[in-house]
């Protein structure tokens, strides 16, 4: 079981200029990162192209996924997660997201902004068959990559 997700202060700014940068829509992407001693470190965020027509749902471009699959590899580090914006809504998985979601372990965390000036609500889960569990966000310095 995954105890929590640090998120680096300067990933977590990131986020949150992704989500209202495209509020009214979906923002999206994956997170790059390591586990250490059961807590899973971000180490960078992708921001990925959102395939979805629908402006509350996301879709992670596969081929990207792919592509930052074997970077991260290289870096010594994987894909732990993904995360996306919830613009009007809470940072909450929905039930679109419950649908989506497939991969045991893996980390999703939610940006909820209500106007793209407002503060942005995070949230991390982790999904495990068959339902999302809530997980402590820290912030905490950078772990640095892994020397490829």
């Amino acid at each position: 079981m995954i105890a929590s997700l640090v998120l680096p202060d300067e990933l977590r700014v990131q986020l949150e200029r992704e989500a209202r940068e495209a509020f009214p829509r979906e923002c999206c992407g994956l997170i790059e990162g390591a586990y250490k001693e059961g807590v899973a470190h971000a180490t960078a965020l992708h921001p990925t192209r959102n395939l979805s027509s629908d402006a509350d749902r996301f879709e992670i471009d596969p081929a990207e996924q792919f592509r930052l699959m074997r970077e991260a590899r290289e870096h010594g580090t994987e894909i732990i997660g993904c995360y996306h914006s919830h613009p009007n809504g809470s940072a909450e998985p929905s039930p679109r997201d419950l649908e989506g979601a497939g991969e045991e372990d893996f980390l999703w965390l939610i940006a909820a902004l209500t106007n793209a000036s407002q503060p942005v609500a995070l949230r991390a889960f982790v999904f495990q068959r068959p339902k999302f569990t809530s997980i402590p966000l820290v912030s905490g310095p950078s772990l640095d990559r892994p020397a490829a």
